[in-house]
């Protein structure tokens, strides 16, 4: 050992409060040692500085990316709902246009038409777990569109020959249904729904049923089919429950009866497309829709042919 390690160094500790003084004696290898600790230490502490920064930045930043996948994924299922809407909208519109089709084939008496296959959105809604359209996956809804989309084309298709086949056995509907005709002559339906019952005999041929029968939920619209005056609004004892008359002139009157309320009067002038009365289930009636008669010079005839 040389002389410089023999070499001892004092550090002083004073302690102000209790006047006492602590001397360390310290080699110089002590001090080496104490110093390459020190910075040892500090190398440590900047180490884990460094760390805990880049911790902390890489956790925000991952932050960001979750908080922007979150997003896009809401976007996402935002527009999975919105085409799901759509498609129950669609599928809708084809049940109506079915039912619609049902109605005028059993008017002129053709045959009911095919039952179209089932899509993945009534499958989704006909589910005994009460699963949604909007649970379907994206390919999912868009082979139901696409499937839908094909159906109401069909039907539109089947639609266009029936009416070709109505012209044909009522030759007078063409003239009822043109834009230019008068409106004194019913040319429209009198209300939403689909044809629940038929002019003619029914039953087994037990009655003859007057008018046709158009189902609707209670409180939907009913409106006069061309213009005129009304002859009767109101309570009918004849099993009509509330009824309308319009006269349109020409020895032609539309009926409009089981009305859950009546909204003209006796003698009021009304336009096609007015709204006279709403659909119910009053007078003989067995659920709500709406009754409704063509008269020619007081005689029923097929409302068929002015629709």
């Amino acid at each position: 050992m040389n002389e410089e390690e023999k070499k001892r160094y004092k550090i002083q500790f004073i302690d102000n409060e209790e006047d006492v003084t602590r001397t360390v004696k310290l080699s110089l290898s002590s001090l080496r040692m104490i110093a390459v600790g020190a910075g040892a230490a500090v190398a440590v502490l900047a180490a884990a500085s460094v760390l805990s920064v880049y911790t902390l930045m890489n956790g925000q930043a991952h932050e960001a990316e979750t908080a922007q996948l979150r997003e896009v994924n809401r976007i996402q299922q935002e527009q999975i709902l919105q085409v799901s809407k759509k498609a129950a909208a669609l599928q809708q519109d084809l049940d109506t246009l079915h039912r619609s089709e049902d109605g005028l084939r059993a008017l002129i008496g053709a045959p009911p038409a095919e039952a179209d296959e089932v899509t993945p959105v009534r499958e989704a809604a006909e589910a005994p777990t009460g699963g949604a359209p909007h649970d379907l996956t994206t390919d999912e809804l868009g082979e139901a569109l696409e499937m839908i989309e094909t159906r109401m084309a069909a039907r539109r298709s089947s639609l266009d020959l029936l009416a070709q086949t109505m012209r044909a056995n009522f030759p007078g509907a063409a003239a009822y249904t043109s834009d230019d005709a008068a409106h004194t002559v019913p040319s429209i339906w009198p209300t939403s729904g689909y044809v629940s019952s038929p002019y003619g005999l029914r039953w087994n041929g037990t009655e003859f049923h007057q008018g046709i029968d158009i189902a609707a939920e209670t409180g939907t619209p009913i409106v006069a089919t061309a213009d005129g005056v009304v002859t009767s609004a109101g309570w009918n004892g004849s099993g009509y429950g509330n009824m309308v008359d319009v006269d349109h002139g020409g020895g032609i009157v539309t009926r409009y009866g089981h009305a859950s309320a009546v909204a003209v009067t006796v003698g009021q002038e009304v336009r096609r497309g007015q709204v006279i009365a709403y659909v119910g289930s009053t007078g003989y009636s067995t659920g709500p829709h709406l009754h409704y008669e063509v008269r020619v010079n007081g005689q029923p005839v097929n409302p068929a042919g002015y629709l």
